[in-house]
């Protein structure tokens, strides 16, 4: 089944009106200061990392390993209700869902939240080959073990990319597919330099406490920043100080190459469930920049155009487009996200 709506969404008006309430009362909040903590330090599993709700370990072998998947998982108190899995971006873990998964078990949803591996508390193996079809085969090995048939799938940033190769592979298993400013809506590698892992290796040792914050800052909050942003980077920040640093900076390495080899947005005309995609369109989010190819003037992660490049791809992709907002809508305005959140699961 394919989803018929075939225009572009705003929210404006009322919606508007309360956002700029927002922003302005953000403008005269007082400047939130970082936390410097020198001593904040975690091990490559997060141990002493507290999530917001309990986190389980799904245990499965894969390419000759014995992996443990960490998940958080808040059955439906609406049994009439799908569950909801939401995929984590690059830079976080499945923890920054909590006031998204907050919202959707007030709403009756059931919420499936994985670490992928490679990611938050799950296993980080150095000789793994990560690929957004092996992540999606974890997954619904994941939603096979709980006994979960059919999930509505929502993937922000990186996760928009695993999101896609999920729905693309197991059709029967997703319901509708939700991307909230997904990176990977351009085939990089038609515009940047191919990079192997050491270069993204030697990237990640020069990381610092201080240079999270500022890419962060510039990037995601257009040189805002408040104490529940701060909180964001403590895992991040907690890694570059931590024991497991090195090993940790390897596999982060290693899955950048899934990002710029493996494009979906070429397959966005195969979806055969229906799709939103909802875009803070002040995202400039465009990964490879810095190291474009020779002659190139295209400008990347353009997300106020790249909603109609996707329409034009697939005119059933519905778009939610909300001005104002970056690369994470659902963390800069929860309530205005949720708005279209809302359009996106119905």
């Amino acid at each position: 089944m394919k989803l018929t709506v075939s225009t572009t969404i705003r929210l404006t008006g009322d919606v508007m009106t309360r956002l700029l309430l927002v922003l302005m009362g953000i403008l005269i909040v007082p400047s939130m200061g970082v936390s410097q903590d020198t001593k904040l330090s975690f091990d490559k599993r997060l141990t002493d990392y507290e999530y917001p709700f309990e986190a389980s370990i799904h245990q499965f072998s894969s390419q000759r390993h014995d992996l443990e998947m960490a998940y958080m998982y808040l059955p439906a108190s609406d049994k009439s209700k799908p569950v909801v899995t939401l995929l984590h971006g690059k830079n976080f873990t499945g923890a920054y869902w909590e006031d998204t998964a907050k919202w959707l078990r007030g709403q009756g949803y059931g919420v499936l939240i994985p670490d992928q591996i490679g990611f938050g508390k799950s296993s980080k193996p150095k000789d793994y080959q990560y690929s957004f079809a092996a992540l999606a085969s974890n997954t619904k090995g994941l939603l096979s073990s709980l006994k979960i048939d059919e999930t509505i799938v929502v993937g922000h940033s990186m996760g928009g990319m695993l999101a896609s190769r999920f729905a693309l592979l197991y059709p029967h298993a997703t319901e509708r597919l939700v991307l909230v400013n997904p990176i990977g809506l351009e085939n990089y590698l038609q515009y940047v330099q191919y990079k192997d892992a050491d270069f993204f290796y030697h990237n990640e040792l020069n990381q610092s406490p201080e240079k999270i914050v500022s890419y962060q800052k510039k990037n995601y909050y257009d040189g805002e920043w408040n104490d529940d942003f701060a909180l964001l980077t403590q895992p991040l920040v907690g890694w570059v100080q931590g024991p497991d640093w090195k090993d940790i900076a390897y596999v982060n390495a290693l899955t950048y190459d899934m990002i710029f080899t493996q494009p979906v947005v070429e397959e966005f005309k195969d979806f055969q469930v229906p799709v939103c995609l909802i875009l803070g369109t002040r995202d400039r989010t465009g990964p490879g920049r810095n190291w474009k190819r020779d002659g190139v003037e295209y400008e990347l992660g353009r997300y106020d155009q790249l909603g109609t490049k996707v329409k034009a791809r697939n005119p059933d992709i519905e778009v939610v487009e909300l001005p104002g907002l970056g690369h994470l809508p659902h963390i800069e305005n929860s309530a205005l996200f949720q708005e279209a959140f809302e359009l996106g699961l119905k």
